[in-house]
């Protein structure tokens, strides 16, 4: 197949389902053609083939931050992507599109179905129809329900993330509208060793905790601050991520008196991300909400038990005492309490380590990868039987590796 993506976040911008685009289109392009229609940051090039994908790269303005979108980027993308998807709709005859994000994404992905002919296959990540944090959420405005709801029943098809993605698609834009449950997944990790406690002024015998995210609102890492508080001298935090709350985060630690014990170590990616893993004893999070959480699955692929709140795509596979322990939303006196227990307890922490690593197995991207081109499938045979073969927008006929090797 010849598969083009839309997602506004590819690394190095974004976050988990930028990275979680990244790990699909790679995946899929050791046996189709792959390219991705993405944002331009800065210092990125504008085009470049990375890993068997060709990733194309629109400017967008205004952007200053990798981790975290602003409107005004996010609208850019919008405007200067459908030029750019049809320069590559007259290029090569896609045989589908996989559009990632129903906003700010969704509309260059249907604009360039509608054009091009081609099947769009609309994947749902959770924070595109559902954000608690912030007011910009499409939930909480009729005109984006509206169009949101356009753009699911014009798809040929919709991709949830996880059963959370799936009951809010229902409560607020489409009900009755199918949708194929997929979970996100994330590429093997690289077997790594667990990078030295002393390094980062922790000891042999603290309890480490590690949190993993954009600092944003949504994360609500202030909420594990406080918990660090009352766990106690022999307790610490690692919270590997960017972005606008950090110089707040800073000074709450300092409110709080948990700065010698709390780092803030910003975006860290690759092979360090996972030796910062696997040096920790616990991941948690406090975060209002995920549509699907791949923090989680990377942390089980580290033998961490999991501690974080009941509400989200993660409650699709983690299991409370089993896998660590999921918590009503906001109950930080529970927080705090299944936090002390798995510091008190080396061997339940061990055990439920072992689980996540077995748990986690299902979890990588070639098992996923196998479900999305079954769902493209799907959707390139129903829209050949609804109305025959679609035709062809094309100017350039030489081969993919001849034109951009």
């Amino acid at each position: 197949m010849r598969i083009l993506f839309c997602n506004y976040e590819y690394p190095p911008l974004g976050g988990g389902g930028g990275v979680f685009t990244a790990a699909l289109a790679q995946e899929l392009a050791t046996r189709h053609e792959v390219t991705v229609l993405t944002s331009q940051g800065r210092g990125v090039p504008s085009e470049e083939v990375a890993r068997g994908v060709r990733v194309v790269r629109v400017p967008v303005f205004l952007r200053r931050r990798q981790a975290v979108a602003n409107l005004p980027s996010l609208a850019a993308y919008v405007l200067m992507g459908v030029p750019a998807g049809k320069r590559l709709l007259r290029e090569r005859a896609f045989d589908v599109i996989n559009t990632h994000f129903a906003l700010p994404t969704g509309p260059v992905g249907d604009a360039l179905s509608r054009w091009g002919m081609v099947p769009n296959v609309l994947t749902l990540i959770g924070g595109d129809v559902y954000d608690p944090s912030k007011w910009t959420s499409p939930h909480r405005h009729p005109w984006l329900r509206g169009r949101v709801r356009s753009l699911v029943r014009r798809a040929d098809a919709v991709v949830v993330s996880s059963a959370n993605v799936q009951g809010y698609l229902e409560r607020y834009y489409a009900p009755g509208v199918p949708a194929q449950r997929i979970a996100l997944a994330i590429e093997r990790p690289p077997e790594v060793e667990a990078a030295p406690r002393a390094a980062y002024g922790f000891g042999p015998d603290d309890v480490l905790l590690v949190t993993v995210g954009r600092l944003v609102a949504r994360k609500a890492v202030d909420q594990l601050l406080a918990v660090l508080q009352r766990l106690g001298a022999r307790a610490g935090l690692l919270v590997l991520g960017s972005g606008p709350e950090e110089g707040a985060l800073r000074r709450e630690a300092e409110a709080r008196g948990v700065a010698s014990r709390a780092r803030f170590l910003g975006h860290i990616d690759g092979p360090e991300k996972f030796r910062l893993l696997r040096m920790c004893d616990v991941y948690a999070s406090t975060s209002q909400h995920e549509g699907y959480g791949l923090v989680f699955v990377e942390a089980m692929t580290c033998g961490l038990p999991v501690v974080c709140y009941d509400h989200g795509g993660q409650t699709d596979f983690l299991e409370d005492g089993a896998t660590g322990f999921l918590v009503p939303l906001n109950d930080l006196a529970q927080c705090e309490a299944r936090c002390r227990q798995l510091a008190a307890d080396a061997a339940l922490r061990r055990r439920m380590g072992e689980e996540n690593r077995r748990r986690a197995e299902t979890l990588l991207i070639d098992h996923c990868a196998q479900r999305y081109e079954a769902a493209f499938e799907e959707a390139i045979a129903r829209r050949r039987a609804a109305s025959g073969p679609a035709p062809r927008r094309l100017a350039a006929p030489r081969a993919f590796a001849e034109a951009h090797a």
